[in-house]
């Protein structure tokens, strides 16, 4: 406005400033306009590429996502790494979705010293016994363990609100996650909290410090809660104060029950038809710690515990006492008895606890066979030595004491696991008074044994029950059953009884009231299969074993899931008590369940349909619990059976020892009994071979049995056939041997055996050499001298070999006199004057070879996995077994989850073994790639350093032990490491890396830049982290190693980086520094003096593909070449896909290429795709010059390529009776051809004549069905229904509308009556074919045009 008031008032001057000054002003704003947009532009062009996709755990860089530290995946959705969490509370998790396979990710939660840590599971779903969660009450693994977490852990029902919650009080607390490669589901979502009330003290109470010396939080609980998460109900319904009982305010807080009341709430009479469970008011202490697979048995009023596995053995009581009247615990004194176990057996005789075998958690021997007894009354151990021993050291077997019929006292073992001969099927009988055991032998139905089952034992009938287990189910089957086993044992038969359906292993069962009651276990079957069964179930079942038949009981009803497997039970009073176990956390606390008493049913009718958990029976006016021996006394509905149920037993014994009903028959079928078939008499049906060899689950344990041989290939062991060899073969030591007499080249011996399933003989032992000099006697003394083909062959100039790899030792055969010749390549067997070796040429021919193949019997099986003590012997047989580097143990790949039924293995490997401690890993991304181990950095900061033991404070080191028994203690999580920060000092430059890795990493062979970049590689070394060689070196420089020079003898110049081993440029020459030729494959020669070459046959073109990814080094080839007739000449010829440079050479020895000087040039030619030359007899003198051979050189060639090369020697005039013969032979032979096409022809013809009959039949079925109503007039003039043309009621067209097919009526004649005679309708339909394109032509003219519609002449039609 200014300038707009100065234009229109003022002077000239002030007009023209007003002018300038507008025009300045507008080019500001031209030049401000323009500024921006360019900004736009810049900014347009510059602007970020956006990501497909969310970043979970990361940024969006150019359109890919940049994950932070510990993430990975193209979202940075997965864990894999190593995280710390500071805050006072928060929550980790795997990530979004899905982990991934083979994920390693720890974290470290921080708080202040010896704060309580609180970690609540949210969400947790892995795979069961698999993939778990550790956590440790401290900054490391080697801190003390407080839970392993796999499977599902959800509340057991919805009204349940017990979420597991871990507690560690050391201020810190460290997660480590591992998954395997098999299975990933959803991951975890845990939430932490640092000082905080337990489970929020379950909404039944308030958080405060008050009263807590140590400023911790805890619970104040309302009223008729209690516990230290107020998660506790008590006194409910006031006890049903005053009649019934009441509450106890001043002690445990519970119900005081009146004499005829029981029940947690005093709510059921005594006796009760109801079952009740109560968690008896027992404070944890070190006595009672937790434990699982223990073995509890119950002994004038205690409940004896003995054994058990535990995170720490710091506490740990071999036996601890429970008072089942005082509620009160007692541990015993140790003194010298045996080391801890799990998985053992107990049995009671006379006041002395029987142990036998069981897994020593640490030491080498980790299951043993020791035997100890523990006399209750002393309190002391003793160790039998029994004479013979047991068969076998297992584990997760079960044993009963028990009266023969001769009222012998033994112990029998049922099933178990041995790392020797896998799962068990046998009985094992320890006889007390002889100390001595025995295998029993068993008579009825064959039964496979396995891992972790339940047995009961009822004396008053002798019966043994087994139930479920971990077994062998088939070759290289194995998993859960729930199979239902018999054994009586007086008779000592089994019987397979019913299913319950629902198959675990390590539960627990006894025997009450005559009802088997099984609880908890392992139900998580292949995760395929599993269909989410929980890893620690609560089911409870109940077996009747009057009528056979099973029923679910309700779940315990308490304040928080009883879930758990590896519990132990016991029966006093009627009641069962359950303790311990394992469900994540060890558990040490104490289930009481008391079933229904039959006391309480008072009439006959109601006793007899008493359950279900309990069978009754009326006695005397009474309800009394029911006895197996009593059977009779029982009505059961009748049982039913189906083929389908028969058919899966296999054989006679089997089928007819069950409770299904089953029959077998002639045509060896199970099937049952309502069908028919004719029926093998039951008293033929015995165990045979082929069941008992069946049962083996591996090598060891079937040749224990001199009647089965083990198939190495299926996996299976069957019945040794009768015949071991073969026709025509002779049994010699483990080998199978046959002499041939015919005359033939190595190579033609060497297909001949290989047709018949061998090899030529390596004849290595006496035995064999003896038999084979036998037997050319025996053909020497029938007028017959062979001298037969050996599997010995020449690998270099002074090496012979054996065929199978084993090394010539001049021993068990010598040769003859001046052998081995130059010009031998392969060796006879002479028995001329001498029995000996002779060297020959492999091309010619020699009268007699000798095969060789495995004998079936074959006694030798691989070394059990077991009995590997390293990684790299564990893992050299593919999957069979498996390494865990925690526990430094191998394990059959079939018993992994029983060897490690409570997560010991951190990790496991199959093959690629890592460093076996942290001592061996050379960098820090490989160093913090194992949860235990730490990264010191020295003072140089090039990226070297030292990875050692640690924790997040510091490294760590080993406590020396007292003794070896404190060492056979030790445990992952209780190894005695202590921190030693000197280790590592910081005043020295030194700094430790727990977390994360320092920036820079370039091994120590150069500085960086920008604190993380490489600035220049040096010493040999190349890559990003200065981390491989160079080229035409090898090592490992990670971590300031060296690099060293390819040493190849001049025939390489690249050579494997992490080996050395060579890449031999010259086809034929092998070994890791190319020192050998591949003899096997036909090239001969010294590589160390000279080359190798193929030895060429005359008259035979070869074909070479160098196409493979392995030939790609290969830049040459060498051929040689002998004539075979003195007095042709030797024609060559060699063509490639590719150009090549050629040289040809002759001598006079068959040794060239191994002496320089002995060659003669003939050809050098470069650059060329083919070649043809002839060399002549005369000018190079092949008569007198028998050994002369020509040598041809083929090189500078490039990959891929493929090469053709002939050597021959033929008449240049073809003789004219080979001329008759050969067009004669070939006329015959086209005539046949031509007679077999013309026969061929003929059978084509008629197979399509047929095939088109059968369509057009085809098609005249296929037509469509329509029905069509007709009103048929009564007493028709038929003279006058013979005036008109018939009138079809249906017409169908064919295609192309040219015919179709008319339907008519037909009117049948008739009695004078014009009735249709008896049992006739008078009426019948009838088709014909007919040209309808006439017909077509006059219905369209009568229509019309005007009604005509577009016809199409070409539609699918049902009739050709």
């Amino acid at each position: 406005s200014g300038i707009e008031g100065g234009v229109h008032t003022g002077a000239s001057h002030d007009v023209n400033y007003g002018h300038w000054a507008s025009r300045d002003l507008m080019h500001t704003y031209l030049g401000l306009i323009v500024v921006v947009h360019l900004v736009l532009i810049a900014e347009a062009s510059g602007s970020p590429k956006p990501c497909e996709k969310d970043c979970f755990s990361g940024k969006c860089i150019n359109g890919s996502c940049v994950c932070d530290h510990g993430w990975v995946g193209d979202q940075c959705q997965h864990c894999q790494g190593r995280f710390k969490l500071t805050e006072p509370s928060g929550s980790l998790t795997d990530g979004p979705i899905n982990y991934k396979y083979k994920t390693k990710c720890t974290w470290l939660i921080e708080g202040y010293p010896n704060a309580v840590l609180r970690l609540r599971f949210n969400h947790f779903a892995t795979e069961c016994s698999w993939d778990h969660m550790y956590i440790y009450d401290g900054d490391s693994v080697f801190s003390p363990m407080v839970a392993v977490f796999s499977g599902l852990v959800v509340p057991d029902s919805v009204g349940n609100e017990t979420v597991p919650e871990v507690v560690t009080t050391s201020g810190y607390a460290l997660l480590h996650f591992f998954s395997d490669a098999a299975y990933n589901l959803t991951g975890f979502n845990i939430a932490y909290s640092i000082n905080s009330c337990p489970n929020n003290c379950s909404g039944h109470g308030r958080c405060s410090t008050a009263n807590s010396m140590s400023g911790r939080m805890y619970c104040e609980c309302e009223d008729y809660w209690k516990g230290e998460a107020c998660h506790v109900p008590y006194c409910r319904q006031d006890c049903g104060s005053p009649g019934r009982g009441y509450c106890d305010l001043t002690g445990e807080k519970l119900c005081v029950c009146n004499d005829s009341w029981q029940g947690p709430d005093c709510s059921l009479p005594i006796p009760s038809t109801e079952a009740f469970w109560v968690v008896p008011s027992v404070k944890p202490s070190p006595q009672s710690l937790g434990r699982a697979s223990h073995q509890a048995l119950v002994h004038s009023g205690l409940m004896w515990v003995v054994g058990g596995y535990s995170f720490n053995y710091s506490y740990y009581h071999m036996v601890i006492n429970y008072n089942l009247e005082t509620s009160t615990w007692e541990a015993v004194a140790g003194g010298s008895g045996p080391l801890p176990r799990y998985g053992h057996s107990l049995a009671l005789h006379q006041g002395d606890i029987h142990m036998f075998g069981g897994k020593l958690e640490g030491g080498p021997s980790n299951v043993t066979d020791e035997l100890w007894v523990f006399n209750i009354l002393q309190r002391t151990w003793s160790l039998r030595q029994p004479a013979p021993p047991p068969p076998h050291a297992q584990e997760g077997h079960s044993a009963h004491l028990v009266e023969l019929a001769s009222g012998e006292p033994v112990m029998l073992v049922f099933f178990g696991y041995s790392p020797i001969y896998s799962y068990i099927s046998k009985v094992q009988e320890y006889n007390l008074r002889s100390n001595s055991w025995q295998v029993v032998s068993t008579g009825g139905a064959v039964v496979q044994g396995g891992y972790g089952h339940s047995s009961v034992y009822d004396r008053a009938s002798g019966y043994v029950f087994l139930h479920g287990g971990y077994k062998s189910l088939s070759s290289s089957k194995y998993g859960l059953v729930d199979h239902l086993y018999r054994y009586h044992v007086h008779s000592r038969t089994w019987l397979i009884l019913r299913e319950s359906g629902q198959a675990r292993y390590l539960h627990s069962a006894v025997l009450v009231s005559g009802t088997m009651l099984v609880f908890g276990g392992n139900t998580h079957n292949d995760t395929s299969l599993s269909n989410g069964a929980k890893c620690f179930s609560a089911d409870f079942l109940a077996y009747d074993i009057a009528c056979d038949s099973w029923k679910v009981l309700p779940r315990p009803g308490l304040h928080r899931d009883a879930n758990r497997f590896g519990h132990s039970a016991v029966v006093k009073n009627g009641s069962v008590f359950i303790f311990g176990g394992f469900s994540g956390l060890l558990l040490n606390d104490l289930l009481a369940y008391t079933p229904p008493s039959c006391l309480a049913w008072a009439d006959a009718d109601a006793c007899a349909t008493a359950g279900p958990g309990v069978r009754c029976h009326w006695v005397k006016g009474q309800c009394v619990p029911w006895e197996p021996h009593l059977a009779a006394d029982v009505v059961c509905p009748p049982p039913k059976s189906t083929d389908e149920q028969c058919f899966r037993f296999s054989d006679c014994a089997s089928c007819t020892a069950n409770t299904w009903l089953c029959q077998w028959c002639e045509d060896r079928k199970c099937m049952s009994a309502s069908s028919n078939c004719t029926v093998v008499n039951t008293s033929r049906c015995s165990q045979k071979e082929e069941q008992e060899c069946s049962r083996s689950a591996n090598c060891r344990s079937c040749l224990l049995n001199l009647n089965c041989q083990w198939d190495q290939q299926q996996q299976e062991c069957h019945v040794l056939p009768g015949q071991l060899c073969g026709e025509d073969w002779q049994h010699i030591g483990e080998v199978c041997l046959r002499i041939n007499s015919s005359r033939d080249s190595y190579d033609n011996a060497q297909h001949y055996c290989k047709n018949l399933g061998g090899n030529i003989a390596s004849l290595i032992t006496e035995k064999q050499v003896d038999f084979v000099l036998e037997e050319l006697h025996k053909y020497h003394l029938q007028g017959k001298t062979l001298s037969p083909w050996v599997g010995l062959r020449k690998i270099n100039v002074s090496y012979w070999g054996w065929e199978d790899s084993t090394a010539f030792t001049n021993t068990s055969l010598r040769w003859l006199p001046r052998e081995p010749s130059d010009s031998g390549f392969c060796a006879s067997l002479e028995r001329a004057h001498a029995a000996g070796l002779k060297a020959n040429p492999c091309t010619a021919p020699t009268d007699g070879l000798i095969c060789e193949k495995p004998s079936l019997r074959s006694r030798s099986c691989r070394t059990p996995c077991a009995r590997r003590s390293s990684c790299a012997n564990c893992t050299s047989q593919g999957m069979e077994c498996m390494w865990c580097s925690s526990t430094q143990r191998c394990v059959d790949s079939s018993a992994y989850v029983v060897s490690f039924p409570y997560g010991q293995c951190l990790e496991w490997q199959t093959q690629d073994c890592a460093a076996q401690n942290c001592s061996g890993l050379r960098t820090c991304g490989d160093c913090l790639g194992q949860v235990e181990c730490g990264w010191c950095r020295d003072p140089s900061d090039t990226g070297r350093g030292v990875c050692m033991e640690g924790s997040y404070r510091g490294p760590l080191k080993q406590l020396t032990r007292a003794g070896p028994r404190d060492r056979d203690k030790e445990r992952p999580g209780d190894r005695g490491m202590v921190l030693d920060q000197t280790m590592c000092a910081a005043d020295r430059g030194f700094s430790w890396s727990f977390i994360q890795c320092p920036a820079c990493q370039c091994n120590g062979h150069s500085r960086c830049v920008n604190s993380s970049v490489c600035e220049q590689c040096g010493n040999l070394t190349a890559g990003t982290h200065c981390q491989t060689c160079m080229p035409g070196y090898y090592g490992d420089p990670t971590n300031g190693g060296k690099c060293n020079a390819c040493k190849c003898n001049n025939h390489a110049n690249m050579c494997a980086v992490n080996t050395g081993k060579c890449f031999c440029t010259t086809k034929g020459i092998k070994g890791e520094q190319c020192q050998l030729c591949d003899s096997e494959n036909r090239y001969l020669g010294n590589p160390l003096r000279g080359t190798c070459y193929y030895n060429l046959l005359i008259d035979y073109q070869f074909t070479f593909s160098l196409l493979q990814d392995d030939d790609h080094h290969y830049t040459a080839i060498n051929f040689m070449a002998t004539p075979e007739q003195a007095n042709k000449n030797l024609d060559m010829s060699i063509n490639a896909s590719n150009n090549f440079n050629l040289n040809i050479t002759w001598s006079l020895s068959s040794t060239a290429g191994t002496i320089s000087g002995e060659e003669m040039p003939i050809v050098a030619r470069s650059n060329i795709k083919e070649h043809r030359d002839s060399f002549s007899c005369e000018k190079f003198n092949f008569r007198h010059h028998h050994n002369i051979t020509f040598y041809v050189y083929v090189s500078n060639f490039s990959w891929p390529i493929k090469i053709q090369i002939a050597f021959s020697q033929h008449n240049s005039i073809m003789d004219l009776v080979q001329f008759f013969v050969t067009f004669f032979s070939c006329f015959l032979s086209l005539l046949l051809v031509a007679a077999v096409v013309w026969k061929v022809k003929q059978t084509c013809w008629a197979s399509r004549r047929r095939e088109q009959l059968m369509r057009e039949r085809q098609q005249m079925a296929s037509r469509p069905f329509a029905s069509v109503s007709m009103l048929i007039e009564v007493g028709g003039d038929q003279e006058e229904l013979l005036q008109f043309l018939p009138k079809p009621i249906a017409i169908e067209p064919c295609w192309g509308s040219r015919a179709s097919v008319l339907t008519v009526l037909l009117y049948l004649p008739r009695l004078p009556s014009g009735i249709p005679p008896p049992g006739q309708s008078g009426m019948a339909i009838a088709s014909a074919l007919a040209d309808t394109t006439q017909q077509r032509a006059l219905e369209l003219k009568d229509r019309g045009l005007k009604h005509r519609k577009h016809y199409t002449g070409h539609h699918q039609g049902t009739c050709v």
